[in-house]
Order: C-alpha cells, then sequence, then structure tokens
C-alpha cells in the first residue's frame, strides 16, 4: 500500500483512534492501520474504519466522559 498524502510505502502497525463527541471522549486503542515509513501519515482500511464507527456508536450510547477501548478485546 502507498501513502495517500505523500506515495511512499508503508508498513502495517497499530494506532490510537481518538474521537470526541461533544463532552465525551472516545480512546480506542491498537487499531489496526497502515503508517507510512516516510511522513507517518496513518491509513486505515474499509473494515478497519466501519467497525471503528460501530465501537464509537457503542461507546456513545454508555455517555461517559471519557471510554478507552482495546480494539483487539472488541473486533
Amino acid at each position: 500500500m502507498r501513502c495517500s498524502a505523500c506515495g511512499a510505502r508503508t508498513e502495517k502497525s497499530a494506532s490510537t483512534s481518538v474521537t470526541e463527541l461533544g463532552n465525551c471522549l472516545i480512546i480506542v486503542r491498537n487499531v489496526p492501520c497502515y503508517k507510512c515509513c516516510e511522513c507517518s501519515e496513518t491509513m486505515y482500511t474499509a473494515d478497519v474504519v466501519q467497525r471503528l464507527e460501530e465501537i464509537i456508536a457503542s461507546a456513545r450510547k454508555l455517555m461517559q466522559q471519557v471510554s478507552i477501548i482495546d480494539y483487539a478485546q472488541v473486533a
């Protein structure tokens, strides 16, 4: 896979996704991604984006101020 920002090669990695929804902060750790070797841009596959949206929607229902979720444990 090539970086969408600079065109350099990417490698499989894991990242942390942080989403702010009003007064709620949702942190999802260990999200599978591709990271650019040159500019460190993070890219997710479509299936990971879909699962992230589901995780965030589920956490939003709990309406906590901060939710920290491990992707590997809920995916």
